[in-house]
C-alpha cells in the first residue's frame, strides 16, 4: 500500500478534534445507532444526503435534528410527506403580490428551498410534481421559482422510508441519495440499554466552539481536493465495478464519483493525504441499493482488501497440490529393467502351472518392470529450486499481510467513520489467509523432502531432466 501522504497544511488541525466531538454528542443517547449517525454526519460533511431505510420508531427523525445542530447557524426544514401532500407544504405557498403581477412565485422563507439541513420523512410517499422538484433542488442545489432559478443553501438532506418503490421516478430520486442505510429495531443485547436511559439527562446540543461554519466545511472541500487516489485503491474501485456489474447491480457513473469524493473527504477529515484501502469498507452503503447486496458487498471486501490475488489461497493451493502431484507420479514412476550385459531382462510365465494354457501363451517371454526409477542431481536440484522460490515468495508475503493488518490496526484508531464490524471481519479475513498460507507453506516444504528422497542414479550414470512441473506462476504485482 502506497504511503499517506502528509497532513494537508490548510486543513485547520483542530477540525479532526472538533468532529470527535461532534461524534459523540450526536451519538449519546442513541442505542446502536454510532454507524448510522457517522455516515449521516459525513454526508453532510461531503455535500451528500442520506437516505435512512427502517420501520417508525428507530430514531431517523431524532438523528436529523441533531444533525442540524452540527452546523452553525443552519436553518432545519422537516416534513412529513403523504400521497396527498401539496408542493406548498415543503416549497412555500404562493405569493399572492406575485400573482397580481402575473408571475408565479412562492414565498420560500422557512421552507425547504431556504433550509440548510432537511428531514423528509415517507419520502417516497410524494407524487411525482414533487419528487421531481426534488430531483433538481437535492442534486444542483437549485429551486425553480417563477421563471428564475433560486439558489439553495442545503447542505444535505436526510430522508426516510419504510419501503422504496419501484417505477422510474422513484428510481431516478432513490439515486439522488449517496448513503443508503437501513436502520433496524434496537437487538436484544441493547434492549437493556434502551430501557435503562436516563430520561432526567436530556441531551444537549453540541458546544459552539465544535460546530462547523461555511470556512471549515470549504477548508474540508479544497482538503480533499488535494487528497490522492492510489492505485492501488483506484485498482479496487474497477475491480468492485466489475463485479456489481456481475451481480446485476447498477451503479451510475455520477454515483463512482461521488463516493471516490467521499473517501477523498473522509481522509481529509482524519488529516491523510491520500485514500486508504480500508476507505473502501465505506463503499457498500455508497454502491449497493438494500441491506442483503449490502452485508454481501461488505463480505466481499472483507475477503478482498489487502489481499493480492497472485496470492490468493485458491490459487496457491492449486500450486501445492501440482507439486504434490507430480511428487507421486515420480514417486511411482518405474523403467525397465537391465542385467549386467545391458540386456533387458525377461522371464517365462513362471505362473504356468497354475493357469492352463493350451496354446502355451503361459511359457512367452514377458518384460519385467520392476525397477523403481532413479534420478540425477540436474533434475532433483530443478524441483528443489522451484519450490525454494515458492517457499520464499510465500515468507515475502506472510511478512506483508502481516504489515497489512498492523495497518488495519492503525488505522481503526485514528478513523471516524468505519464499521468497526466490517473491520473486525477484514482482520480476521487476513488472519486466515495467514494461516492457510502457513498450511500450504508446511505442505510444499514436505514435498521438498519428498523430491530430495526419491531415488538416485549411481554417480557414474548422470540423467536428464524432465520438463518443469506445470504450475500458476504466483505474479509479483
Amino acid at each position: 500500500m502506497a504511503p499517506d501522504r502528509p497532513p494537508v497544511p490548510f486543513l485547520r488541525e483542530s477540525l479532526r478534534d472538533r468532529l470527535v466531538s461532534l461524534i459523540a454528542t450526536l451519538e449519546r443517547g442513541l442505542v446502536e445507532r454510532s454507524h448510522v449517525v457517522r455516515l449521516a454526519l459525513l454526508a453532510a460533511l461531503a455535500g451528500e444526503h442520506t437516505l435512512l431505510v427502517g420501520p417508525p420508531g428507530t430514531a431517523k427523525s431524532e438523528l436529523a435534528r441533531r444533525l442540524h445542530l452540527a452546523f452553525r447557524d443552519a436553518r432545519y426544514f422537516e416534513r412529513l410527506l403523504t400521497r396527498f401532500s401539496v408542493p406548498e407544504e415543503l416549497f412555500g405557498p404562493l405569493s399572492i403580490q406575485a400573482l397580481e403581477q402575473d408571475r408565479y412565485e412562492r414565498h420560500t422563507a422557512g421552507f425547504l428551498p431556504d433550509a440548510s439541513i432537511a428531514f423528509i420523512d415517507e419520502v417516497f410517499k410524494a407524487n411525482s410534481a414533487i419528487l421531481n422538484a426534488l430531483l433538481t433542488l437535492l442534486n444542483e442545489r437549485e429551486f425553480d421559482n417563477g421563471a428564475g432559478r433560486q439558489r439553495c443553501p442545503l447542505i444535505s438532506a436526510i430522508g426516510a422510508t419504510n419501503e422504496v418503490p419501484e417505477d422510474e421516478v422513484a428510481e431516478a430520486f432513490f439515486d439522488r441519495f449517496l448513503l443508503r442505510v437501513t436502520v433496524v429495531p434496537v437487538s436484544a443485547e441493547g434492549f437493556a440499554e434502551l430501557l435503562g436511559g436516563d430520561p432526567s439527562r436530556a441531551w444537549r446540543a453540541p458546544d459552539e466552539r465544535d460546530a462547523l461554519d461555511a470556512a471549515d466545511l470549504a477548508a474540508l472541500d479544497a482538503a480533499a481536493g488535494r487528497v490522492s487516489l492510489p492505485a492501488a485503491v483506484t485498482a479496487m474501485f474497477a475491480e468492485l465495478r466489475a463485479h456489481l456489474a456481475a451481480a446485476e447491480v447498477y451503479v451510475s457513473d455520477r454515483r463512482w464519483v461521488k463516493a471516490a469524493r467521499l473517501l477523498r473527504i473522509a481522509a481529509a477529515s482524519e488529516g491523510r493525504g491520500a485514500v486508504s484501502l480500508w476507505d473502501l469498507l465505506l463503499l457498500p452503503w455508497c454502491t449497493a441499493p438494500d441491506a442483503p447486496r449490502q452485508a454481501a458487498l461488505g463480505d466481499w471486501l472483507c475477503v478482498r482488501l489487502g489481499v493480492r490475488e497472485a496470492f490468493a489461497p485458491p490459487r496457491v493451493t492449486r500450486i501445492v497440490e501440482a507439486f504434490e502431484a507430480q511428487l507421486q507420479a515420480e514417486r511411482n514412476a518405474n523403467d525397465l529393467d537391465y542385467d549386467e550385459s545391458g540386456r533387458l531382462r525377461f522371464s517365462a510365465g513362471d505362473l504356468a502351472d497354475e493357469i492352463g494354457d493350451a496354446k502355451g501363451g503361459a511359457q512367452a517371454l514377458r518384460l519385467t518392470h520392476t525397477r523403481q526409477r532413479r534420478y540425477g542431481p540436474a533434475h532433483i536440484g530443478a524441483r528443489t529450486r522451484q519450490i525454494d522460490e515458492l517457499v520464499a515468495r510465500l515468507d515475502g508475503y506472510a511478512a506483508e499481510l502481516d504489515a497489512r493488518r498492523r495497518d488495519l490496526t492503525e488505522y481503526c484508531v485514528r478513523s471516524l467513520w468505519l464499521d468497526f464490524g466490517l473491520a473486525g471481519r477484514a482482520d480476521e479475513s487476513l488472519a486466515g489467509t495467514a494461516r492457510v498460507l502457513a498450511d500450504l507453506r508446511e505442505r510444499i516444504v514436505a514435498a521438498r523432502a519428498g523430491f530430495e528422497g526419491l531415488p538416485r542414479l549411481p554417480a557414474d550414470e548422470g540423467g536428464e531432466v524432465p520438463a518443469p512441473v506445470a504450475h500458476e506462476p504466483l505474479s509479483a504485482a
